[in-house]
């Protein structure tokens, strides 16, 4: 897996998904290979590397990324009755960009 797939792959276009949710800031999408039935990913466009990393000065995206998780589990939480707004942190995380899962339902793996 590349460190970076939120910028190198789907940023970039290489690899194409189904979007959710789109800010100028922020982008929510279905998973490419979900481990859940419902398992969408939501990202800041700006590269940062893991929730520990955020700085004082991306509060603002901070807050536009909560706000769109925000909306999206509100929607999920709508259709399917619940959901859970995960994020990993060192060996647990994949990519090594700030991401979160909006996932429900039981595990498929």
């Amino acid at each position: 897996m590349t460190q970076d797939f939120y910028c190198e792959e789907v940023l970039s276009g290489k690899t194409p998904v189904e979007k959710v949710m789109e800010t100028e800031n922020v982008l929510t999408y279905y998973h490419t290979k979900p481990s859940y039935p419902v398992h969408i990913v939501a990202f800041p466009k700006k590269h940062i590397d893991s929730f520990i990393a955020l700085k004082e000065e991306d509060h603002d995206l901070l807050m536009e990324l909560l706000e769109v998780i925000r909306k999206v589990a509100a929607q999920v939480t709508e259709e399917y009755g619940s959901c859970r707004v995960i994020t990993n942190l060192g060996d647990y995380q994949d990519s090594k960009h700030l991401h979160f899962h909006i996932i429900h339902g039981k595990t498929l793996i």
